[in-house]
C-alpha cells in the first residue's frame, strides 16, 4: 500500500497545473491577502478553496456557515459554489479584514449571497441558533481562533443538519500536534479536538493531509 507522497515544490506546481482552476478575482484577492502581515499563513490555500467549493456542490449545500472570515477568500469560494438563492453566513470579530474581500465578492457577483456577522463567534453562533433553530445549515467551515475550536465544533454540530458536513481547517497545525513540547493553547486545543472527533459517534470523520490539515466530519443521519 502506498504511503503519502512527499509534496515537493515541483510536485505542487504540477498539481496546480493539472487541477487548479483559478481566475483573476480569486487570484487577486489571494495576492492581496498574502501581502498582509501573516496573511499568507492565515488564508486557505487555493487548492483548499477549490475543495470547499467542490464540497458545497457535491453535497448540494444551499445554506453554508463559515466561522472565521478573515479577508473573505474562502467566503468567496463558498459563495460562488452555492446555487442561486443560496446563502453563506460568515462571522468574524472585526470588519477590518472582511472589508478587503468585499470588493472582490462584488466583482464576482456573489455579494448578495454573503451575510457577514460581526462579533465574537460564539455569540454569533448562539444568535443564529435563536434565529434559525437547529439543523438549519447544510455545511459549516471552521477556520478561526484555534483555542475555541471545540466550542465552534459543538455549535456546528447543532446548527448543521443530519447528513450535513462540518469542515475544520488547520487540524495539523504546522505539524505541532506531534510535538510533545508544544503545549501552547492553540496546539493543545487542536490536539484534543482531533482525539475527540476520532471517536465522536455523531460524525463520520476523515483528516486529510491537505494544506495544514483539513478534517471533514459528516453528521450521522438521525
Amino acid at each position: 500500500m502506498a504511503n503519502q507522497v512527499e509534496l515537493s515544490p515541483g510536485l505542487l506546481d504540477y498539481i496546480r497545473e493539472v487541477s487548479l482552476r483559478d481566475d483573476p478575482v480569486l487570484r487577486e484577492l489571494r495576492e492581496e491577502t498574502a501581502a498582509l502581515p501573516a496573511g499568507a499563513a492565515m488564508q486557505v490555500m487555493a487548492e483548499e478553496g477549490q475543495l470547499l467549493a467542490l464540497l458545497v456542490a457535491a453535497t448540494g449545500a444551499r445554506s453554508v456557515l463559515e466561522v472565521g472570515t478573515f479577508t473573505g477568500y474562502s467566503t468567496l469560494c463558498l459563495a460562488r459554489a452555492v446555487p442561486a438563492g443560496g446563502r453563506v453566513t460568515t462571522c468574524d470579530v472585526v470588519e477590518k479584514w472582511p472589508r478587503i474581500g468585499r470588493p472582490h465578492w462584488e466583482r464576482a457577483g456573489v455579494a448578495d449571497r454573503i451575510d457577514l456577522r460581526l462579533g465574537p463567534a460564539a455569540d454569533t453562533l448562539r444568535e443564529l441558533r435563536a434565529e434559525r433553530g437547529p439543523a438549519s445549515f447544510d455545511l459549516a467551515f471552521i477556520d478561526a481562533d484555534k483555542a475555541n475550536y471545540r466550542v465552534y465544533y459543538e455549535h456546528a454540530l447543532d446548527l448543521v443538519r443530519p447528513g450535513g458536513l462540518v469542515v475544520i481547517d488547520n487540524t495539523l497545525l504546522f505539524g505541532r500536534v506531534l510535538e510533545p513540547a508544544a503545549q501552547d493553547p492553540d496546539t493543545v486545543a487542536i490536539r484534543e479536538l482531533n482525539a475527540f472527533i476520532a471517536t465522536d459517534p455523531r460524525v463520520e470523520p476523515v483528516l486529510l493531509p491537505l494544506a495544514d490539515g483539513v478534517t471533514l466530519a459528516r453528521l450521522v443521519d438521525a
